[in-house]
């Protein structure tokens, strides 16, 4: 489990539109929001990613830059995009299941036959531009997600009272 104020593990993975997304390279003003998904068979994760495509401007005028990532494979990832409707945000894939542990997510067995063999459940991390963890929310199961309403509230908050992290002891 990686605890608040501590430095990140890197991460590289290819985006669907094309090249590679790295947190190393990250330089938000404020965070990088790292929404980790269950890929293409969660409907609910559909509709988590296109309520977030619909704030999208909000987290980025707040100085939040944003990525979905999931461990589905790139035709899978492709699928989701061309599918859902989450044109505006950026989708990596081919996470492996060591790096979904190295990021303290739950990893579930296929329970139905659209499901891939294995995924990850949900998170949500908020990142520094030091790339120390300022905040996580990992899930369990599909349900109960940080809305993205609250999130922004939060950021607002922790931005104008520079309210530290919490939860590193």
């Amino acid at each position: 489990m990686i605890k608040p104020n501590a430095l990140c593990p890197d991460l590289k993975l290819p985006l669907v539109e094309g090249g590679d997304w790295e947190l190393k390279d990250q330089n938000p003003e404020h965070f990088t929001m790292m929404i980790f998904y269950r890929g293409l068979h969660c409907p609910v994760c559909k509709k988590y990613l296109e309520a977030l495509e619909k704030k999208l401007s909000d987290f980025k005028d707040r100085g939040v830059d944003v990525v979905a990532i999931s461990m589905d494979t790139e035709k899978r990832a492709k699928i989701s995009t061309e599918k859902w409707d989450i044109k505006n945000v950026p989708v990596a894939y081919s996470m492996t299941e060591a790096i979904a542990r190295d990021w303290g997510l739950y990893i579930s067995k296929a329970i139905k036959d659209e499901e891939p063999e294995v995924f990850s459940e949900p998170a949500l991390f908020l990142v520094r531009p030091d790339k120390t963890l300022y905040s996580a929310s990992i899930q369990t199961m599909p349900f109960a997600r940080p809305q993205f309403d609250d999130l922004l509230k939060s950021i607002d908050f922790i931005n104008e009272k520079n309210y530290p992290a919490r939860g590193g002891k």
